[in-house]
């Protein structure tokens, strides 16, 4: 009977280290494999941090709550992880701020976190909510306001806008009769341009293409339109409005009106020096009995009717027997002069045609059936009643 083979206490010391120089290649070789996936950090923390993540795996993919409610969240300048953590937590997201720090930390997350306003639903994982943090502009609504607008057309245009935090409403409360009281820049802004007590800001919310913070607020939007007015309408375009005998306020009223108006660009200077015409001519005495008085313009009697009598638009189709039985300051057939405020928003072409006006004798126009928007000029009332003949 043959006798089982017997390991020496050299052999059970030499499977030992062979076992033993196995695991240390292995831990070595995780290391380094972590090492490489994360070069920002030294190994070791590294791979304490990629052992905590794995264990908490479950806790990352996670929602952070329960509803779909979004919370508009704001980064200050400077802030790192562990206080943009604390921040998270006090605003009702369920994190552990230890665990957002080591995610944040082992995959270069807190070297991209960036400084803005979020928006940032509570369903959210942990993950998530991480990288939405890297990209403020990504938190952004494009929100564009047409040339020829009233105010509220732009309120009805914020109410169709997704995503933004605020409504039509609290635009009209800033911009609406009374803006003058209004506190900051808004206020400040009306005192600046000359809108009389009591009245909008009609005419001054320049017309553009805005990129708005997705967690802005009517004011915010507001600002933005007046400091681009400030902007465009330059301090020497204000000075050739008064070398015109315009104030800024009589310039954008006019501007509105043109804006209207026209459909052509290359008229646009052309029918504003009409327009001088009949008003300089009104503010005469005694006025060129050749020349209106009166502007006569369609456009401010579609202002007075505005959408009550459709609903659809606020830019109604006249008749004949509106421009006598609109009863209103605004219809300029009836009154002399300018209208009490501006009818809309102007684009700066209209604006600069009422500030560099063409200067013609011209005192009519009138767009004829079929001609495409285009407008034939007169210098007398016959010539105006023959244009389209």
């Amino acid at each position: 009977m043959s006798e089982a083979p017997r390991f020496s206490a050299r052999a059970f010391v030499f499977v030992g280290l062979l076992i033993s120089g196995l695991l240390c290649i292995a831990f070595l070789g995780v290391v380094l494999a972590a090492a490489a996936s994360t070069p920002h950090l030294n190994p070791i923390e590294s791979l304490v941090l990629r052992l905590r993540l794995a264990f908490r795996s479950a806790e990352l993919n996670r929602p952070l709550g329960t509803d779909s409610s979004v919370v508009c969240f704001t980064v200050a300048r400077g802030a790192d992880a562990a206080s943009i953590a604390q921040q998270l937590v006090a605003q009702g997201f369920a994190l552990d701020p230890e665990l957002f720090r080591a995610y944040v930390r082992y995959f270069n997350i807190d070297s991209r976190l960036q400084a803005g306003t979020f928006s940032l639903p509570r369903s959210l994982t942990l993950a998530q909510l991480a990288e939405r943090l890297t990209d403020a502009n990504a938190n952004t609504i494009v929100f564009r306001v047409l040339e020829g607008w009233r105010i509220e057309e732009i309120a009805a245009a914020i109410d169709r806008t997704r995503g933004l935090t605020f409504t039509g409403a609290e635009f009209m409360a800033l911009v609406g009769a009374g803006a003058g009281s209004q506190s900051g820049e808004i206020g400040a802004f009306a005192a600046r341009v000359g809108v009389p007590v009591g009245r909008s800001l009609e005419g001054f919310l320049f017309p553009d293409t805005y990129i708005l913070p997705v967690c802005g607020t009517a004011r915010d939007l507001v600002e933005r339109m007046l400091a681009n007015f400030d902007t465009r309408v330059t301090p020497q375009m204000r000075a050739a409005a008064l070398a015109n005998g315009l104030t800024l306020y009589e310039a954008i009223t006019l501007a509105s009106i043109v804006q209207r108006e026209a459909v052509f660009d290359d008229e646009r200077a052309r029918i504003a020096g009409v327009y001088l015409n009949r008003l300089l001519n009104s503010r005469r005495t005694p006025p060129n009995p050749n020349i209106p008085t009166t502007l006569d313009a369609d456009p401010t009697i579609q202002y007075a009717i505005g959408n009550t009598r459709n609903p659809e638009t606020w830019w109604t189709r006249l008749t004949p027997e509106d421009y006598r039985s609109v009863q209103s300051p605004y219809n300029t057939y009836l009154h002399k002069g300018l209208p009490p405020t501006p009818i809309c928003s102007p684009g700066l072409a209209s604006i600069v045609a009422v500030i560099y006006p063409e200067r013609t004798d011209f005192a009519y126009f009138r767009a004829c059936p079929n001609s495409g928007g285009r407008h034939t000029f007169s210098r007398t009332l016959a010539e105006h009643a023959n244009a389209c003949n």
